[in-house]
């Protein structure tokens, strides 16, 4: 297949090449790199990053600074979402506001949105995107498409989708301004894994689907398509694992399974560990469906062990859900009575933070003013 060249890309290599200030034109590299990092070429951006540093570490600038930073929390946020990418942005972020940056500062405010958001830290999300709203020109469109993005998947995950369509079409539309891709792949990739999120939970809790469901695996098939024309990688073992966890509600478990196998383990290096438990839960659930029932009960012990009282409730809910089938169907009572109320306190935490996401966003002045 032919990919088709990145206008973001191309733009910045034409303004790199033309640049006539040192400084100027790696600040432009950084911004380059950071590019790279989100289509999954990690190994060039290091090399990047290390000339960078060779050339700037003996005479630091702010603004060099704080580039090298956003990119170096890209590089942690790509390869495995863990604290270290937060504590880069935020200097990133310190350092852009300090030299009064106030359009990088916008970016990596919504940066950080994004990363609270994945720990549930809704408050300081809703801080975040006050902030990057408010700095961000009309033409930052970096940091508006990501911004739009996190509150798009704030509504979806609230179960608001006539809240999020709007602010994922904005997101889309600022990306397809900047001849950004990778954030085009970002929405359609978030779009679909929350419509499974939200079919999985309907399926589990016995509850209606709102329709999400014959979407799903369109739109994950849709956001493979797009990867293999960009050339994105980044998430490239995202799109299979969500598709098992579709196949597996459609009650095919066998193609679940073979792609459950194939790519479990290599999405728990990328970033999926926190939500290992429900996919193991799952993979369980799949091998009682096709009767490998000794390895079910071996998957289904190492995932109940995964399920974290403080993890993510996209794990814990729907994976002790999935537990107390699982240890039904294997004949334990004990363990699936077990799972089955852990699972009902999971899903009473899920609602406080549909909730809590609904509240926040309501108070934020530039996104209730924005349309």
């Amino acid at each position: 297949m032919t990919l088709t060249p990145s206008r973001l890309l191309t733009r910045l290599d034409a303004d790199i090449a033309a640049e006539r200030d040192p400084l100027r034109a790696d600040c432009l590299r950084a911004e380059r790199a950071a590019y790279l990092v989100r289509q999954g070429h990690a190994e060039e951006v290091k090399a990047e990053l290390d000339a960078l540093h060779l050339r700037h570490d003996r005479r630091p600038n702010a603004e060099m600074s704080a580039w090298l930073s956003l990119v170096e929390s890209l590089v942690s946020f790509f390869s495995d979402m863990g604290p270290l990418a937060t504590d880069k942005m935020r200097r990133a972020h310190a350092l852009s506001q300090a030299a009064g940056l106030t359009q990088l500062q916008a970016r990596c405010a919504a940066w950080l949105a994004l990363m609270t958001y994945l720990r549930l830290d809704i408050s300081t999300m809703a801080r975040y995107l006050s902030q990057s709203l408010a700095l961000a020109l009309p033409e930052n469109h970096a940091a508006r498409s990501r911004a739009s993005l996190v509150i798009a998947l704030a509504y979806h995950t609230a179960e608001r989708l006539d809240l999020a369509l709007p602010w994922y079409t904005r997101s889309r539309e600022h990306a397809v301004s900047e001849g950004d891709e990778t954030t085009i792949s970002a929405v359609m990739h978030n779009m679909a894994w929350i419509r499974s999120n939200n079919m999985r939970k309907a399926a589990l809790t016995g509850e209606r689907d709102r329709g999400e469901g014959e979407h799903a695996l369109m739109a994950a098939e849709s956001t493979w398509n797009f990867d293999q024309l960009v050339g994105a990688t980044s998430l490239d073992t995202y799109v299979p694992l969500l598709h098992a966890q579709i196949l597996s509600l459609q009650g095919q478990p066998a193609q679940a399974l073979e792609l459950y196998k194939k790519h479990l383990q290599r999405g728990l290096t990328q970033g999926l560990d926190r939500v290992q438990g429900s996919l193991i839960a799952d993979m369980a659930w799949c091998r009682v469906q096709v009767g490998e029932l000794e390895l079910a009960r071996e998957d289904a012990i190492a995932a109940e062990a995964c399920l974290e009282p403080e993890g993510n409730f996209d794990d814990r809910a729907p994976g002790y859900s999935r537990l107390a089938q699982v240890f039904a169907s294997l004949g334990d009572a004990d363990a699936a009575k077990r799972n089955e109320t852990s699972a009902a306190l999971m899903w009473q935490g899920h609602a406080k933070i549909q909730s809590s996401i609904l509240g926040a966003l309501g108070a934020v002045p530039e996104i209730q003013e924005s349309f």
